[in-house]
């Protein structure tokens, strides 16, 4: 476990910016066991990172934001959400990166994601600058993933729905990967959540 005390400063950056064109509606929105998903994902970040939590917010964003709860962390929105993924890690990561030591970035629609398995990537990173911690599940590697400050520059130049993965594959950095098959569980549809529950 790690004991640096740059390990303090990691930020849980919740991407819940989305159009979700497939799902039909604001998936964010959408609850699973009563709960919505992008505050499911809130309380599990909170958990962990306690008030370093950075939820980005564009479709939508008035009924995602009061769909969080009362005020964990902050909240930034991307004027760019429209263009992908990446544009909303380049916006949270110029949010903090002035503060932060790493973030993890996590998806909104990953659904069966843990605090546990938040605090095991933290737990994992040794605090250097060159080490990401990611999830590994199925047959690839992704989301949840920490990305180390030696992974800003990079982070904050991204556009389109380009996100960190191409850093995985970066002979610069030392990848550790945390096997956690329920990551795979991504909600792209109705379907997929009537689905899911069916067996919760």
């Amino acid at each position: 476990m790690a004991t640096n005390e740059l390990t303090t400063q990691v930020y849980a950056v919740l991407l819940a910016a989305g159009s979700a064109s497939r799902f039909g509606s604001t998936k964010q929105l959408a609850e699973l066991d009563d709960v919505s998903l992008v505050r499911r994902a809130v309380n599990a970040a909170t958990e962990v990172c306690e008030n370093k939590v950075v939820i980005v917010v564009g479709h939508d964003w008035q009924a995602v934001t009061e769909a969080c709860g009362p005020p964990q962390g902050f909240v930034v929105f991307n004027d760019n959400y429209a263009d992908g993924l990446g544009s909303s890690i380049a916006t949270a990561t110029k949010s903090v990166q002035h503060v932060a030591q790493a973030i993890i970035v996590l998806l909104a629609d990953q659904a069966m994601i843990t605090a546990d398995h938040i605090q095991a990537l933290r737990d994992a990173w040794s605090g250097a600058d060159n080490e990401i911690v990611a999830t590994a599940y199925s047959d690839t590697v992704g989301a949840p993933v920490l990305f180390p400050r030696g992974c800003f520059e990079e982070l904050c130049a991204l556009q389109g729905d380009a996100g960190g993965r191409h850093l995985l594959a970066d002979e610069r950095f030392d990848v550790q990967m945390i096997r956690f098959e329920p990551a795979a569980v991504d909600l792209d549809t109705r379907a997929d959540l009537d689905q899911l529950q069916g067996r919760s």
